[in-house]
């Protein structure tokens, strides 16, 4: 799998990050869910895995040629909005040698991969009422 580094939010660049890859995807390295509350609210499926990364991680959607704002969707395979203003996103955990080789992960972190499509998705008008899944906050 190739990847194209698209952006991350943070000086260090082992934070939370946004590739593109040559499958018509996207690889998005975010903090590791540990949060049982939250993850019981997931439908995770096996070999999928959810992250936690800042909303402004995806403002780097545009060198990718998406527009640039805010979500107006919120669904499967993403996302919920969790009451501190991040998203959790849910996909394929990323297990591929060499696509990991490629970046930098802490071990406080891992990394999901989820279809162009379902991301192009999200930036579209919402079609019925209200979408929006917000996250419960921890008890």
């Amino acid at each position: 799998m190739k990847l194209r580094f698209l952006g991350t939010n943070s000086k260090e660049g082992d934070c939370p990050t946004l590739y593109a890859t040559d499958r018509d995807t996207y690889l998005v390295q975010g903090w590791r869910i540990y949060a049982n509350v939250l993850l019981m609210q997931l439908t995770l499926h096996e070999g999928e895995t959810a992250v936690e990364v800042p909303t402004e991680l995806f403002e780097h959607l545009e060198k990718d040629g998406l527009p640039p704002g805010e979500f107006r969707r919120l669904e499967d395979p993403l996302m919920v909005l969790t009451p501190g203003g991040t998203y959790v996103v849910q996909g394929q955990e990323v297990t591929d040698a060499e696509a990991l080789a490629q970046m930098r992960i802490p071990d406080y972190e891992t990394v999901v991969e989820v279809p162009k499509a379902a991301i192009t998705a999200l930036l579209e008008e919402p079609r019925e009422a209200d979408l929006r899944r917000r996250a419960q906050p921890a008890l």
